[in-house]
């Protein structure tokens, strides 16, 4: 069945799907569709044709040309163009606790101190390895775009956020870092950070990175720093994001490859949902709200979606083969599940160049019925727009079984 034929049986059975009643809103002056019947006609672009209309049909073609073509098409048009140099980095452990969690870990916080053109800007880490462990472990790294109390490093508080002590207990470490250390989550103030201390030329650029693209370029200054510490295997760095976090996520482990997994939760618009398909939140409405958290050149989409050169499709297909893991909720009809699923089924034709025989069910998963048989994972759980621990347990389950992280 092709990739068209797909789309057309997934929406049929889509539209029968209580979860989405039909039903439209109006926010910001416009007009929002949740109804599966509205969703207008789109074709995607196309995943394996180059620019010069060339069909990729093997991995070599994949890495060498189109997945670096859509990686400048994402920095051109969506997320901006990342910095490739700095000029030093330092990392120094502010606290060091050997027996935390009763034993069962240890505790790390450190500074992440960057350094370009005379300018710094320090990121904070909170570190926990089990002490169980025999050899380099692997880590869960969170891009924590809530309070810093949902990482507490005192595990005074615990939040179902970010569940330390399961993760521990799983055989995993787990860290994090807050996005507001690198660039605080505000359209007025995004930029007194990385950006305009370390490469303020950013933001004068139409396709210079601005919130999201400085969150994924400081999730990869974290992974050098696991490089450098023989408590963590730095092969098995999975990145981990919720809401605008799962955006980041994506975009992180699209660009960064040495990120073994990718886990994005909730991500919607502009992370795993089409953005053709315009329900829910669409490019408009995000380019209205949270226009600081993309480039410039973004915006000029907003009303004209069918132009933008690249689909979230894509994004996933950047991926390959590496392990992906998607997430919605019944109740998060504004991050269109749908489009969400659909967008790691059209992502398909990237995985299959390295596994012709990867597949991915035509009919949307069933509630709390989660999708692993493959490194392409993904499940639809009830509640609402949310990381809990129902998500954290299955992306552990999924990492035994399709990463390979026993």
């Amino acid at each position: 069945m092709s990739i068209k034929l797909k789309l057309a049986a997934l929406g049929l059975l889509f539209c029968s799907m209580n979860a989405f009643a039909q039903k439209t809103d109006k926010f910001m002056n416009e007009i929002v569709n949740y109804d599966e019947a509205a969703v207008p006609s789109y074709v995607l672009p196309a995943l394996l044709k180059t620019l010069k209309g060339r069909l990729v049909n093997n991995s070599s073609a994949w890495e060498k040309q189109r997945r670096p073509e859509i990686i400048g098409l994402f920095e051109e048009n969506v997320y901006g163009r990342t910095p490739k140099k700095f000029d030093s980095v330092r990392y120094r452990v502010t606290n060091d606790v050997p027996r935390a969690m009763e034993g069962r870990a240890h505790l790390k916080e450190v500074a992440i101190t960057l350094w370009n053109k005379g300018k710094s800007v320090t990121v904070p880490v909170v570190l926990f390895t089990p002490n169980n462990r025999k050899k380099p472990v692997p880590v869960f790294l969170l891009i924590n775009n809530r309070p810093k109390r949902n990482t507490d490093p005192t595990r005074a508080v615990k939040s179902t956020f970010w569940p330390a002590e399961m993760v521990i207990d799983s055989g995993y470490a787990i860290a994090a870092f807050n996005i507001n250390d690198a660039a605080p989550d505000k359209k007025d103030t995004y930029q007194h950070g990385v950006l305009d201390q370390l490469f303020p030329e950013m933001l004068q650029k139409p396709d210079g990175m601005k919130a999201i693209g400085t969150w994924a370029w400081t999730a990869s200054r974290v992974l050098d720093y696991f490089e450098t510490n023989p408590d963590i295997n730095a092969k098995k760095v999975a990145v981990v994001g919720h809401s605008r976090g799962g955006k980041t996520a994506l975009w992180a482990g699209a660009q960064d490859t040495r990120f073994a997994m990718v886990v994005s939760s909730c991500s919607g618009s502009s992370g795993a949902s089409l953005a053709r398909r315009k329900y829910g939140e669409t490019v408009s409405l995000i380019n209205k709200q949270f226009g600081y958290w993309f480039n410039d050149n973004y915006k000029n989409y907003s009303n004209d979606v069918n132009a933008l050169p690249v689909d979230q499709h894509m994004l996933i297909g950047l991926i390959a083969p590496r392990p992906v893991y998607t997430t919605n909720a019944v109740e998060d009809r504004w991050a269109d599940p749908v489009g969400s699923y659909l967008s790691v089924v059209n992502a398909l034709p990237a995985y299959r160049l390295y596994n012709p025989q990867l597949t991915l069910p035509v009919t949307f998963p069933a509630t709390n019925k989660p999708i692993m048989q493959s490194v392409i994972g993904y499940h639809f759980r009830e509640g609402k727009h949310d990381l809990n621990l129902y998500d954290w347990a299955e992306v552990l389950r999924f990492a035994g079984m399709q990463a390979g992280w026993k």
